[in-house]
């Protein structure tokens, strides 16, 4: 069953077109605003705290948030970190970005609920998204603080009751059963979240020797697993097409470019994930990035990435491109049942699961 609002996804559609009209090859869908690195948890699988540690206690201005969306022009932008409900000017910072009539998605740990409310008012073009790596012991494990599971469900509840839009972000890594996410994922259905995005952990090169990361043929049969054990009518955010990517149904190159990160420390060469240097000018990060250069096979780094931020992007292209994929991302989002559903075979990227798979070079 479709998460994503109908007006959403109607926005999207016109963006798109409008793109596919003036011949662009490289345009955001998602941007990434990073207002400040700094959190209040130190979770396991997280890069950012870590990565950015010379540069922790720096922070954007509304000013520099404000230049950066109207350089970069998305329709969606997703404010990240860190904890971005840390940021002095969080409230000023969504607002400046729903005056533009673009979707926000703050993602965020919950442990500020109570101060986002207060500064925050509920809107269409506004979703907050709250993560949450599993159950009650999964998650305050995956956070190393315990109380933090109640904290976010305490949240869920007291803004779907204030009238906000709820998301949730779940990132899945090796060891977890996937029962434990069929029961999340009917709770939370159940609680009234919009959508349940997920994904599998990034292997930070900061946190690489936690053993949690799974390889990708293992990711590819924990997502099947999964998805075969939810309960029809549970509202996955991720488009359809990316869900059956992650179960190996398909084939997508990285796009990482429809999802440019801006940092206090610039904009990400080349994405969200990688930061092998900063481009002072969202220009220059686009004009400089070899982008052929990344990718499977290409650096050792992206042999295991199966994350939205890559790939997400890339099923959206496949549609625009391809008018039967587009038909099927069409239907899969509005009927109702198990969204991960997929049609069976068809041409232009799906495929049966394989049983061997390609492991990172060394």
């Amino acid at each position: 069953m479709a998460g994503q609002p109908l007006w959403l996804s109607l926005k999207l559609g016109w963006y798109l077109f409008k793109q596919r009209l003036r011949g662009r090859k490289y345009f955001p869908l998602t941007m990434i605003l990073e207002p400040l690195e700094d959190c209040n948890l130190t979770c396991t699988g997280c890069g950012r705290i870590r990565e950015y540690e010379p540069i922790i206690d720096q922070q954007l201005t509304l000013e520099d948030c404000m230049r950066a969306v109207a350089e970069c022009d998305p329709p969606v932008v997703s404010i990240a970190g860190g904890e971005p409900l840390m940021h002095p000017q969080i409230g000023e910072i969504v607002a400046g970005i729903i005056k533009q009539k673009r979707f926000v998605y703050l993602c965020t740990n919950a442990l500020l609920f109570k101060k986002g409310m207060k500064v925050i008012p509920p809107s269409p073009y506004f979703s907050l998204v709250v993560h949450l790596d599993g159950l009650r012991e999964t998650h305050d494990i995956a956070v190393e603080r315990k109380g933090v599971y109640d904290v976010a469900i305490k949240a869920i509840k007291e803004a779907r009751a204030r009238g906000y839009r709820v998301c949730t972000n779940t990132t899945l890594f090796s060891g977890n059963r996937p029962e434990e996410y069929h029961q999340l994922f009917a709770m939370l259905n159940d609680m009234g979240v919009e959508g349940m995005m997920v994904s599998p952990g990034f292997q930070y090169k900061e946190v690489a020797h936690h053993d949690i990361f799974m390889q990708r043929e293992e990711a590819q049969s924990f997502f099947r697993r999964i998805f075969e054990g939810c309960k029809d009518g549970i509202r996955f955010y991720n488009n359809p097409l990316y869900l059956d990517f992650l179960q190996g149904k398909r084939d997508y190159t990285c796009t990482q470019w429809t999802t440019p990160t801006y940092t206090p420390a610039g904009w990400r060469k080349p994405c969200y994930l990688i930061a092998d240097g900063h481009a002072k000018t969202y220009e220059e990060l686009m004009t400089t990035v070899q982008w052929d250069a990344y990718g499977l096979g290409k650096d050792p780094r992206c042999d295991t990435c199966m994350m939205h931020c890559g790939f997400e992007g890339s099923a959206i292209l496949e549609a625009m491109n391809k008018p039967g994929a587009f038909i099927e991302l069409a239907a899969r989002s509005v009927l109702p049942g198990r969204r991960v559903r997929g049609f069976g075979r068809s041409k232009g990227g799906v495929k049966e699961p394989q049983t061997k798979e390609k492991r990172p070079v060394a």
